[in-house]
C-alpha cells in the first residue's frame, strides 16, 4: 500500500514522463507491494491535475478484454484508463511526429453515450444510453518502461493501470451505427500497417460482448466515484494484438460494412 504522498510524487513523475517524452522505471519494482487500488489512486491524481490545468474528459477507454492477454498477465480483470480532449485525432489524418514515445495501435468498436450510466447497470442498459457505435483505433503509449533493464521483469497491471492504462489517442471513424442493430460479437476487423494486413479479429473477443465492456466499466468506475456521462466516447477493448507504429507507419483497419477507420505517423 502506497502513502499519499507516494501516489501524489509517483503522479507526478508520469505526468513528467508525458511531457519530456522520457520513461520512468516500473512502479511495480520499486514498489512490490502496490496495489491496483494504489494503481487507480496515481491515475486518478494525474487526472485531478490535467482537469485542474484545463483539459476535459473525453471519454474512457477499457483494456486487456481478452482472455489471451489477461492470461499473459496472469490476471482475471480488465483495466481503464480516460481519454482526455487533447486525445482525439481525425480519421485519415496525420499524428505529429514526436507526439508520443513508442506508439503502438489497436482496433476497437467506440462507443459514443447519449445518457448517464453508473453503477449496477445491465446490457440493457447500456444499449439504451448508447447514441451510436462506430469503429475505432486505438492509440496506445507508454510512460513507463516496458521491461526492467536490469532484470529484465516486464510491466505488470499495476504500472499499466498507473499509467493511465497506457492510453495516448483515438481515432472515430465516420460511420455510425444503433448498437440495438448490429451483433457486435460478429463485427470484425483487418488491420492494415502500411499496406499490410498485420492482424484481423472479431468483437466477441471483447469480454464475449463488447457491451459487456461498458457493464464492467460501470460498475468499476461506480466504486471509484465516477460514471461514464452523456456525449462522452468509449473505447470497449481491441480484439487484436498492439501495432508498433515507427515514424512514418500507415494504419488502416476495415471493418467491412461496419465502416473503416484510418491514420498516419509523421
Amino acid at each position: 500500500m502506497l502513502s499519499a504522498a507516494q501516489v501524489q510524487d509517483v503522479a507526478a513523475e508520469l505526468l513528467e514522463a508525458e511531457a519530456t517524452r522520457q520513461q520512468t522505471g516500473l512502479l511495480s519494482v520499486r514498489y512490490p507491494d502496490i496495489s491496483l487500488d494504489d494503481a487507480y489512486a496515481i491515475q486518478g491524481a494525474q487526472l485531478a491535475t490535467k482537469l485542474a490545468a484545463g483539459r476535459r474528459i473525453l471519454g474512457w477507454k477499457i483494456g486487456l478484454t481478452s482472455k489471451v492477454m489477461q492470461n499473459a498477465l496472469g490476471i482475471d480483470t480488465p483495466d481503464s484508463g480516460v481519454l482526455y480532449d487533447d486525445m482525439l485525432f481525425p480519421d485519415g489524418g496525420q499524428v505529429p511526429r514526436g507526439r508520443f514515445i513508442e506508439p503502438r495501435v489497436e482496433a476497437e468498436i467506440a462507443f459514443v453515450m447519449k445518457a448517464p450510466i453508473d453503477g449496477n447497470v445491465s446490457r440493457e442498459d447500456v444499449i439504451a444510453a448508447t447514441d451510436y457505435v462506430s469503429p475505432a483505433l486505438e492509440i496506445l503509449d507508454t510512460r513507463i518502461l516496458r521491461a526492467d533493464p536490469e532484470t529484465g521483469t516486464r510491466r505488470r497491471i499495476f504500472d499499466t493501470v498507473a499509467d493511465n492504462a497506457a492510453n495516448a489517442g483515438v481515432v472515430l471513424g465516420a460511420q455510425r451505427h444503433d448498437p440495438g442493430d448490429v451483433d457486435l460479437r460478429w463485427v470484425g476487423a483487418i488491420v492494415e500497417q502500411d499496406g499490410e494486413v498485420m492482424a484481423t479479429g472479431l468483437g466477441a473477443a471483447v469480454l464475449n460482448d463488447p457491451v459487456m465492456g461498458l457493464v464492467w466499466l460501470a460498475r468499476r468506475m461506480a466504486s471509484y466515484g465516477h460514471r461514464i456521462e452523456p456525449g462522452q466516447i468509449v473505447l470497449t477493448g481491441s480484439f487484436i494484438g498492439p501495432i508498433e507504429c515507427p515514424p512514418g507507419t500507415a494504419i488502416r483497419a476495415d471493418f467491412g460494412p461496419f465502416g473503416a477507420v484510418s491514420t498516419r505517423f509523421a
